[in-house]
């Protein structure tokens, strides 16, 4: 998990979350990036 990561309720996460990311989804998956 990088600093400011956001993580979507119910997300599971199988890898590595970038900085300033969102991710969603089961898996989880990059939807938004700064």
């Amino acid at each position: 998990m990088g600093d400011g990561a956001r993580v979507g309720s119910g997300a599971v996460v199988t890898k590595d979350v970038k900085a300033n990311s969102t991710v969603v989804g089961i898996p989880a998956r990059e939807i938004q990036s700064i």
